[in-house]
């Protein structure tokens, strides 16, 4: 029998849910409505548009095939009607209506509906401080924003720019400013690290690195306190406890709420962090209502709890699960492992599952293993280096998450994917070593960089090797006194030259290969640290000292690739 579904949110989800509804249904009726002008465009490509990656925001609204999803394509193409420019007022689940306002005129309808659909999305996060409504400080929350910055980038009158978050829209618009119209750009988090929350604090002081090497300034652990303006009333000075920093323009990217008062209103079922409550189906606390994307509280596999993921992939993912219930399908999106991806200049970055910190506060008892190499064969000519960090839990060597960082963003996406399609089934790291992979040099070693993190996490998790972290060595170095710490670089001599002249008291050479005709030569009541370039030949050299007896020693993972990437060496 035709039903009228109702459609709240017309930029991902909804756009979603309505086409493969009327696929199943096409007898039935949809109407969606959207506050904005501006519908059904490409959200997560806004920082490349601001960059001038993408020239023309309309491209953000086309199909692959190059039709534009506007008012008029969704009513001939899909049999969807759209209003645009529309506000939902109210709900009354009673008697199944909407109560809507069309914004231009301030003229109200209500519209009944069979089953209703919100997906209302999210809103910024703002700043509560003096100043926060000066002119030239702007949030990044839909197209049209965009394309205010873009204009006033493009039209030559920024010079200097300060970006309020390192997030990934934080980050991503920082390089779309810096690197394509050459702003002096400040990025200010009040965390201790870039990218908080998603990855640890190697991988994101490796990304820093980068990101600074290309001229991105970063003030971490500073909180913005007020922004002054000048005599016209535009932003001037973003001022935090420390410094204040000049700027003609001033994005806020300090995440995201979801938009839930509507339904909070209508009595449906609301987390306290204000995520909608949804089931499998994606149904709220009332049958005959619907919910996804930004606006809703997810599952997370691994530790069970309510999770908020704002993300582009799962809204449309949730679209057409919830466009086949509509059209009495029993279809299940049973929940997240959060797989995420960034490109920072000439690096990405991505991750699945949990970080150590998150496993750690979700009450697992986790280490992290970290491991460098190429995302190639090592003869083949065109490679990138790979860092990977896997999370796991001691004692099943359960695999909870992995992060990394690469200069070849297709290969690290790649292999983040492959470990975000087993984490559900809480697979270990002997799995993981021993996992299938795909081999051409072109593509991969012959032991892909997985195989090699799960052989690494077994090697720890067993005992068979100690490692220390890129931090950990920082501070040990740091700490360093006339006596300690020994450190036995395990590379060839003409690799360590430059060390062994600078440091001849901390810092020694025996390469792996020459070191168990060499073992004494070492002293045996010292702790020996040691080292090589990806930690590889550093492992060989830890089994050998462990089966001559040395009991002291500990290896440094990734080597000084890792070392060199996060803090480099004083």
């Amino acid at each position: 029998m035709p039903q009228h579904v109702v459609i709240i949110g017309a930029v991902a989800l909804g756009p979603k849910a309505a086409a493969r509804f009327k696929r199943l249904e096409p007898d039935s009726r949809v109407t969606m409505v959207d506050r904005g002008k501006l519908i059904s465009y490409g959200g997560c490509g806004i920082p490349y548009f601001v960059s001038g990656d993408v020239n023309d925001a309309v491209e953000l609204q086309k199909t692959a095939f190059h039709m534009v999803r506007d008012v008029e394509f969704f009513r001939a193409t899909k049999d969807v009607d759209v209003r645009t420019e529309t506000e939902a007022l109210s709900i009354d689940r009673a008697a199944k209506t909407v109560t809507l306002r069309h914004l231009p005129t301030g003229r109200e309808e209500t519209l009944a509906y069979d089953k209703l659909v919100l997906a209302m999305g999210s809103r910024p996060s703002t700043l509560s401080v003096p100043g926060a409504q000066l002119r030239g400080i702007h949030t990044v929350h839909g197209l049209e924003a965009a394309q205010r910055i873009r204009e006033l980038v493009s039209a030559g009158g920024v010079s200097r720019a300060v970006v309020v978050g390192a997030g990934f829209i934080g980050l991503e618009l920082a390089v779309a400013l810096a690197d394509m119209w050459d702003v002096q750009t400040t990025v200010v988090e009040f965390r201790d690290q870039i990218l908080p929350g998603v990855i640890g604090g190697n991988l994101a002081r490796m990304a820093q690195k980068h990101m600074e090497d290309k001229g991105v300034v970063f003030r971490l652990g500073e909180q913005v306190r007020a922004f002054e303006g000048n005599s016209e009333g535009r932003v001037a000075r973003v001022v935090t406890e420390n410094a204040a920093l000049e700027a003609e323009l001033v994005i806020v990217a300090v995440g995201v709420r979801p938009n839930s008062e509507l339904a909070r209103s209508a009595g449906l079922a609301v987390s306290e962090r204000g995520g909608i409550r949804v089931d499998e189906h994606l149904r709220t606390s009332d049958a005959d209502i619907f919910a996804g994307g930004d606006c809703v509280e997810l599952k997370h596999l691994i530790t069970g709890s309510p999770a908020y993921l704002p993300l582009g992939s799962l809204a449309n993912r949730q679209g057409r699960v919830i466009g086949t219930n509509l059209a009495g399908g029993e279809s299940l999106f049973a929940g997240v492992v959060g797989s995420w991806c960034v490109k920072l200049f000439d690096l990405s970055a991505a991750g699945t599952g949990l970080t150590l910190a998150a496993a750690q506060t979700a009450g697992f008892d986790a280490l992290c293993v970290h491991v460098s190499q190429l995302d190639r064969a090592h003869f083949y000519p065109d490679k990138g280096l790979m860092s990977l960090e896997l999370v796991a839990e001691r004692g099943t060597g359960r695999v909870l998450g992995m992060q990394g960082l690469g200069v070849n963003g297709d290969a690290l996406v790649g292999r983040v994917n492959v470990v975000a399609a087993l984490l559900s089934s809480k697979p270990t790291a002997e799995k993981l070593s021993g996992l299938e992979m795909a081999y051409s040099p072109p593509f991969a070693a012959a032991l892909d960089i997985l195989n090699v993190l799960g052989g690494v996490a077994e090697n720890i998790l067993a005992g068979r090797n100690r490692g220390i972290q890129a931090d950990e060595f920082a501070t040990l170095w740091a700490g360093r006194s006339d006596d300690a710490p020994y450190i036995l670089d395990c590379r060839e001599r003409t690799n360590v030259e430059d060390l062994l002249q600078k440091h001849p008291k901390h810092w020694h050479n025996i390469p792996q290969g020459e070191l168990r005709e060499r073992l004494a030569e070492l002293p045996r009541d010292q702790a020996i640290v040691l080292v090589c370039n990806t930690g590889a030949r550093s492992y060989e050299a830890f089994v050998t000292l462990a089966h001559a007896g040395f009991k002291n020693v500990v290896s440094v993972e990734g080597g000084m690739t890792a070392v060199m990437a996060a803090n480099g060496l004083p």
